[in-house]
């Protein structure tokens, strides 16, 4: 079959599974957000990060306070003096409470996408996938226009789409 036929079968098949992919993506992602949320909680505490999680809360709002504390204070005292400059630096690149957070949330995630295939959303976006490689694998493994336009309607007539258009009925534009 001529390159150029494999590619507009290619493209037809982008054209057609795409949008439904990406649908079913959104849908699958709003789930995941919703359940990764619930799931930090419930999954700090039962790994008993949540003792350290509030105690790193707590120690972060301190520091917080006395960096505020010594930034005024040295500011104060540089204005004070005009031969004082401020040359230190207030960046800290130790540990946080948010990067003990991420890590959690990023544990999250990965139970919550093993979670979401097991519901019908997921099973969804999975069938869509493997029908939409079938259709690829249709259009490669056929070099007869007639037999991958029959293959690729009955593969697809599952999901809602027809690969054959009946274009009898369509009434003449008469000019």
């Amino acid at each position: 079959m001529p390159k150029y036929k494999v590619e507009h079968y290619e493209s037809k098949i982008r054209r057609h599974f795409n949008p439904l992919i990406e649908e079913q993506e959104l849908l699958v992602k709003q789930f995941k957000t919703d359940a990764t949320k619930r799931i930090v909680g419930k999954l700090a505490k039962k790994m008993g990060a949540d003792k350290i999680l509030d105690a790193f809360k707590k120690a972060e709002e301190q520091m917080k306070k006395a960096r505020q504390d010594a930034k005024t204070f040295f500011t104060k005292k540089a204005k004070q003096d005009e031969k004082k400059t401020l040359n230190y630096n207030m960046k800290d690149e130790d540990i946080s409470l948010k990067d003990c957070e991420e890590q959690l949330r990023d544990w999250a995630k990965t139970l919550v996408d093993r979670e979401l295939r097991r519901r019908p959303e997921g099973e969804q976006l999975a069938q869509l996938e493997a029908v939409k490689q079938r259709a690829m694998d249709i259009v490669y493994e056929n070099g007869d226009d007639l037999a991958i336009a029959k293959a690729l309607d009955s593969c697809t007539k599952k999901i809602g789409i027809t690969w054959v258009v009946d274009t009898s009925k369509i009434k003449q534009i008469s000019a």
